[in-house]
């Protein structure tokens, strides 16, 4: 048979023809090529090539009750989908997964309480086969609890507090990642080593804090932690307060990159200087670690395995399997800042 004619969009009826083969062989092919025999399959493939079809994805996803998508839900504000570069670095890293299994990723903002709602509605409505859960705080668990009750298949990054065993998540070892930055600072001979945590509701920022305190045992001092949101600002802000507590610091560990870039520009213009007068290390290895001057000391969290395993566990979770967890360790990466 000859080529379609490009006035109509060629069909699967087209194909049959050109391979020679009937209808539902082609069908079988397009639905990954089970109990069709090798000649079959190159003749289909071919002829495929041939008439230019391409598979209608509403057709199919009717057929098969799966939207072929998955969302990337992230349950902060715009800003700070743009100041912080891990979420990038994690949703480019998602989205290559993805790629291998021609899935689209489907950006989903929730950090108002109107967004979740849309947002709810949106994925339960069966718009996306699963979610990517992102940055989840412990104070929307009514929001989570809607995702549970709903029975979509969810991943999150990070534990999602007060449902560790309801959502499967991949996380980095934030307790330990701490842990091991008191011990490095304390081997440099740092002994007013204080804090800038991470928020108090995600699971980063609590454990962050808690390898801090294990760490420091007897000589952990209150006065020497303040709290954080991960920003910048509040980086600043934290070393502002810090330092009006006591000028002895000698060194400062931040629950992120953007803080402790945060507090080291607060640190420059107090006259400090890192790592001399003040030790400065971060956690994630984000791209801001090598933009500051000094380049800052940090711990690197893994994002693109991550982002991988993430995708991974969800696929699975979608396929019908039971979600599953992973924590994955960190490094310390030695820069000038401490």
């Amino acid at each position: 048979m000859s080529s379609t004619s490009s006035r109509r969009r060629p069909t699967i009826d087209d194909v049959a023809v050109e391979a020679g083969v009937s209808r539902g062989t082609v069908s079988r092919v397009l639905n990954g090529g089970h109990w069709v025999s090798p000649d079959s399959l190159s003749a289909v493939n071919a002829a495929i090539k041939k008439t230019g079809y391409r598979v209608n994805p509403h057709a199919r996803n009717l057929a098969t009750s799966r939207a072929n998508s998955v969302a990337f839900l992230l349950t902060e504000s715009h800003d700070r989908l743009f100041e912080d570069p891990n979420f990038s670095v994690l949703m480019r890293g998602a989205a290559q997964a993805l790629e291998k299994r021609d899935l689209p990723l489907v950006l989903l903002m929730a950090g108002t309480e109107a967004e979740q709602r849309r947002v709810t509605e949106f994925i339960t409505a069966g718009h996306v086969d699963g979610v990517l859960l992102v940055s989840s705080h412990a104070g929307r668990q009514g929001f989570l609890s809607e995702l549970v009750q709903s029975k979509v298949p969810a991943i999150a990054c990070g534990i999602p507090l007060g449902f560790e065993r309801k959502i499967g998540y991949v996380g980095s070892d934030d307790r330990e990642g701490a842990r091991t930055v008191v011990d490095f600072l304390r081997e440099q001979g740092r002994s007013r080593i204080a804090t800038i945590t991470g928020p108090q509701d995600t699971s980063g920022g609590i454990g962050r804090l808690e390898g801090y305190r294990d760490e420091l045992g007897d000589a952990f001092d209150e006065s020497l932690v303040v709290l954080g949101d991960y920003s910048r600002e509040s980086g600043a802000q934290g070393m502002s307060e810090l330092l009006s507590r006591d000028a002895s610091i000698d060194a400062v560990f931040a629950a992120n990159d953007l803080m402790a870039a945060g507090a080291l520009d607060v640190l420059k213009s107090s006259g400090r200087r890192v790592p001399e007068d003040v030790a400065l290390v971060g956690f994630d290895d984000s791209p801001v670690a090598t933009s500051t001057s000094p380049q800052l000391t940090t711990m690197r969290q893994p994002f693109d395995r991550i982002s991988q395993e993430m995708v991974r566990l969800l696929l699975e979770v979608i396929d019908g399997n039971q979600a599953a967890t992973m924590t994955l360790p960190t490094e310390l990466v030695r820069r000038e800042s401490a």
